[in-house]
């Protein structure tokens, strides 16, 4: 968490740095090449499928949007809508409260992996390490990649096992995988029984 707190202090820095010393108009034309770029980061490319509204949120209110529109590069298994609808009712809701900011962080880097890593690469991994694979993720604990039934199984730390339903998804500072359901990393009991 310390690492993520540094990035983010780090991202903020460089983006105060130009407001600082480049003249208005040079701002003007730099803050839409910038937008022209995030467009295409995995915040770019999350904001714009409806299905991940409900991830684009949450990581807005964890203060995370200039992290993973950082340079990277990241892989993200990204919740959709349904998955994030298939945790206990309220719990989207008390995460996304200001006071719980740090509880979001946790849970949202915790789909974050550093690198690049594309489907392919997971399932040769996989496959090397006797059926399972484990990657440590952004928020610091193991996620554990296993094949079933012809698919990836995506095993937490709270003992869940999440599907991932598309893979491959490019950006300009990593890739995304879509996964049905929300990662819970140790300490968490969020999954439906």
């Amino acid at each position: 968490m310390k690492t993520l707190k540094a990035l983010l202090l780090a991202a903020g820095a460089l983006s105060l740095a130009p407001a600082a010393i480049a003249p208005a108009a040079a701002l003007d034309h730099h803050g839409k090449k910038k937008m022209a770029k995030a467009e295409k980061t995995i915040v770019g490319v999350a904001a714009g499928v409806e299905d991940f509204a409900t991830l684009v949120a949450a990581v807005k209110a964890a203060d995370l949007v200039d992290t993973l529109n950082s340079d990277g590069p990241f892989t993200v298994f990204a919740p959709t809508n349904a998955g994030f609808e298939s945790l206990p009712e309220g719990t989207v809701e008390t995460l996304l409260k200001p006071e719980n900011k740090s509880a979001l962080q946790m849970v949202l880097t915790y789909h974050v992996v550093a690198g690049k890593v594309k489907a392919k690469d997971l399932v040769k991994l996989i496959r090397e390490n006797d059926g399972e694979a484990v990657v440590t993720t952004v928020e610091g604990t193991e996620l554990t990649a296993r094949i079933k039934d012809g698919g990836v199984v995506l095993e937490d730390a709270a003992g869940g096992m999440i599907n991932v339903v598309k893979t491959d998804i490019a950006a300009s500072n990593g890739v995304i995988h879509v996964i049905d359901g929300v990662l819970l990393p140790a300490g968490n009991d969020g999954h439906d029984s």
